[in-house]
C-alpha cells in the first residue's frame, strides 16, 4: 500500500479518537480534516471511507472483536479502540489488502498513537481478528 495510505489511516485514528471523546458529527470531523490537511500528502478518499466504515459498523464490528479481548471494549483505552476497530473494519471489509499490512499498519500507529506497549495488544488482538475473519488467507501464509 501507498504511503498517502498509511497517512489517511493516521488520520482516521486521529478522527475515530476525535468522535469517541465528542461523540460528533462524522461529516463535520471529515471537514475539519480535509481543512487542516488541505494537501495531498493522504489519500482523502480512503480516510473518509476508513472513518464512515468504522463509525457505520460498529456494532459489527465490536461484535467480531469482543471474544478477542480480555475486557470490554468499553474498558478500552480510547486509541486502543479506535486502533482496533479500524484494523477490524480493514480486516472485514477490505479483502484487497493483504491482512499482514492491515496488522502492521495498525502496530505502527499504536507505537506512534498508543500507550507503551499497546502495539503488543493491538498485534495480539488483530492477529485473532484475521485467523476469524482471514482463515484461508492466513492458512495460506502457512499460520
Amino acid at each position: 500500500m501507498s504511503r498517502k495510505r498509511s497517512q489517511a489511516r493516521s488520520h482516521a485514528v486521529q478522527a475515530l479518537y476525535q468522535w469517541q471523546m465528542t461523540d460528533g458529527n462524522v461529516a463535520a470531523i471529515v471537514k475539519q480534516f480535509r481543512e487542516a490537511n488541505p494537501g495531498d500528502g493522504y489519500d482523502h478518499a480512503y480516510f473518509q471511507e476508513l472513518l464512515s466504515g468504522v463509525t457505520g459498523n460498529l456494532t459489527r464490528l465490536d461484535a467480531l472483536l469482543s471474544p478477542h479481548l480480555d475486557r470490554s471494549i468499553n474498558s478500552l483505552d480510547l486509541v486502543e479502540r479506535g486502533l482496533l476497530r479500524l484494523g477490524t473494519y480493514e480486516l472485514a471489509d477490505k479483502p484487497e489488502i493483504p491482512y499482514k499490512v492491515v496488522i502492521n499498519e495498525a502496530v505502527e500507529l499504536a507505537k506512534v498513537y498508543g500507550a507503551e506497549q499497546s502495539h503488543k495488544y493491538v498485534n495480539g488482538v488483530l492477529d485473532k481478528v484475521a485467523q476469524q475473519t482471514r482463515a484461508m488467507e492466513v492458512k495460506a501464509a502457512g499460520r
